[in-house]
């Protein structure tokens, strides 16, 4: 049995609140993201994963050291160290002459990967290299997603819910304008994949809605999609599963749609509309010779019926 799958008492109090962080919960922590060097990493693969570092803080962590693995063939040692440092998203750099400046892209479920696509940096400008102003750490971002790919191609898709799921930070439940303070934009175009990352600027509109200007701050990157390891349906559907109670519970004659407006139905009575009692106007009263006529006809049909 490994040992970090063996059944851990605590001894001190300490100890069981690390414990019960790690814990399942109805609603999860964070997704926190491990960036890894290979073991023949150079100096290219090593800034991309510093400033891929930058923007994910502080739910990151960057391992310094280099470890000899290869991903697609043994992910033994990426499932130890995601147990070991509670991340459940990795990036992994490597460097050869067949395939150079590598990037492994991928998340964990339960501790196992569930998927991950492998990337070629083609063109890299680091975030040193552009002077301009960075965002504070921790800071959200914006993401768009440009390109037919993404929503056609099954490995795009794929790889749009990936990286999604990488650079999407904390759930909020509100957002304040000020708060929007940069954007990752994601391109794909004739076979490659263009990442960019704007800093947004808020600027004097002469109105209360302020005009937005976009300035590169970095890193800049354009990718190459290579190999690929995607999960089956069965289990993808198994890692989206919602628990029960989390399940919004159904409410009768309660519906709402896309915007999240809420409809409801009432259900009524059926109503006599002759007997409605409706709004007195004097072009509506009937005139006395057709008062006349009523009458008699009332009249004729009391006949008939005795």
């Amino acid at each position: 049995m490994d040992t970090l799958d063996r059944v851990v008492k605590p001894k001190t109090k300490r100890a069981k609140r690390f414990l019960e962080k790690r814990e399942p919960k109805l609603n999860e922590n964070i997704k926190n993201a491990m960036l890894i060097k290979g073991g023949n990493a150079n100096a290219t693969v090593t800034q991309v994963l510093k400033d891929v570092y930058a923007l994910k803080k502080p739910y990151g962590v960057l391992y310094k050291k280099k470890n000899i693995t290869r991903p697609f063939e043994d992910q033994t040692s990426l499932e130890f160290f995601s147990k070991k440092s509670d991340c459940s998203l990795f990036m992994f750099g490597s460097h050869n002459k067949k395939r150079p400046n590598n990037l492994v892209i991928g998340r964990m479920y339960d501790h196992h990967v569930l998927d991950m696509i492998e990337l070629g940096i083609e063109n890299f400008v680091s975030l040193k290299d552009i002077k301009n102003s960075k965002c504070p750490e921790g800071t959200k971002p914006m993401l768009i997603f440009a390109g037919d790919d993404f929503d056609v191609t099954e490995d795009y898709r794929r790889l749009k819910s990936l990286l999604i799921d990488f650079f999407r930070g904390p759930t909020v439940s509100n957002i304040r304008l000020a708060g929007l303070e940069y954007v990752l934009h994601f391109t794909a175009l004739n076979g490659k994949i263009y990442f960019r990352s704007y800093k947004l600027l808020l600027k004097k509109s002469g109105c209360r809605t302020p005009r937005i200007e976009l300035e590169e701050m970095g890193p800049s990157l354009d990718l190459v999609l290579r190999r690929t390891h995607l999960a089956s349906d069965d289990l993808y559907k198994l890692s989206m599963k919602m628990p029960k109670a989390l399940k919004p519970k159904k409410k009768k004659n309660i519906s709402h749609d896309t915007f999240g407006t809420t409809y409801g139905r009432i259900h009524m009575q059926k109503q006599d509309l002759s007997k409605l009692q409706t709004r007195k106007m004097k072009g509506l009263k009937k005139r006395p010779a057709e008062r006349i006529t009523e009458d008699q006809e009332k009249k004729s049909k009391r006949v008939k019926k005795n």
